[in-house]
């Protein structure tokens, strides 16, 4: 398990570093264009909680080798964020791994994965660093179980855009729902974290703000972001909200007052809910100062991985 951040998030504007948390925990994950290296910085600065640079689709074939090197050289001045390459048994597969291998890399979200065999050769080439493996087409859907599981694989996202452009599917939630419902299954039954649901195109906030809470429904806590002006709304849209962060503080001062003692079938449940409710407000920095005087409660189980 990553070390978790526990400084409170700063405000974009005025802190140069931006705000970095377990990728275990990682809400929103920012896309990058590696061939324009103007945008790493105030990527850096954005309110992201994953900076992923692009090597893969934002670039045009002819601009891969330049935007490599972008990227090879901001990790060398001390950065770490995470990278995503091209997919396996392409021309820059092989290329992108030795490239990054020596660096600082923070992880790799790895495109196009299809089978186990994408995940784990490229985890020989880049021991100890985790991946997102990103599935974006029908045949790697039908394989999401067995990718999940495999040795490497630390998150699942959903490449929407590609995915729909294999399948002809629309984008309507309910013609999605088979599909990110099978995110969610793998990712669970395989011990890791929830999955990261893709990206929204556009700049409607409506629109963003109702597909995150298409991503909650189907127990998705992350998401694809393609502007970091995209990237609070997404925070906030896969946070606990107040009225769960009330509930939660509500049901453990009631349950002590009941004398904290198990009193039928659904007090448990209700605390492993309530748990990871005020455990993520607190990762997350949501009214922290709150919390200094809950009871002790019971520990629930914690998103885990077997990275």
């Amino acid at each position: 398990m990553y070390e978790q951040n526990t400084t409170p998030p700063p405000d974009a504007a005025d802190d140069p570093t931006g705000f970095r948390i377990d990728p275990v925990l990682a809400r929103s994950w920012l896309l990058v264009n590696g061939a324009q290296p103007n945008r790493f910085a105030a990527a850096a600065r954005s309110r992201a909680d994953i900076v992923v640079l692009d090597i893969e689709d934002a670039v045009a074939p002819k601009d891969k080798l330049v935007a490599r090197e972008n990227v090879v050289s901001w990790l060398a001045g001390g950065h770490a964020d995470w990278v995503r390459v091209n997919g396996f048994g392409t021309p820059w597969w092989a290329d992108d791994l030795a490239a990054l291998a020596p660096g600082s890399v923070g992880g790799i979200m790895l495109a196009m994965v299809e089978s186990v065999d994408h995940v784990t050769e490229t985890a020989k080439r880049l021991p100890g660093i985790p991946i997102v493996a990103l599935v974006e087409t029908a045949r790697g859907l039908e394989r999401i179980s067995e990718i999940a599981s495999a040795k490497g694989t630390f998150r699942l996202a959903f490449g929407i855009g590609d995915f729909r452009r294999d399948t002809g599917f629309g984008d309507n939630p309910a013609t999605l729902a088979y599909a990110r419902s099978r995110f969610t299954i793998a990712a669970k039954a395989a011990h890791l974290p929830s999955a990261i649901d893709g990206p929204t195109v556009g700049s409607s906030a409506l629109k963003l703000s109702e597909a995150t809470a298409v991503s909650v429904e189907f127990g998705m806590t992350g998401k694809i972001c393609l502007t970091p002006e995209q990237c609070h709304p997404v925070n906030e849209g896969l946070s606990p909200s107040q009225d769960e962060i009330s509930w939660a503080k509500e049901f453990f001062a009631e349950f002590e007052r009941d004398g904290g003692e198990i009193r039928n079938g659904s007090d448990l449940p209700r605390i492993s809910r309530a748990t990871k409710i005020l455990d993520l407000a607190r990762a997350y920095q949501i009214g922290s100062a709150e919390y200094e005087d809950d009871p002790v409660h019971v520990p629930a189980p914690s998103d885990t991985h077997h990275f």
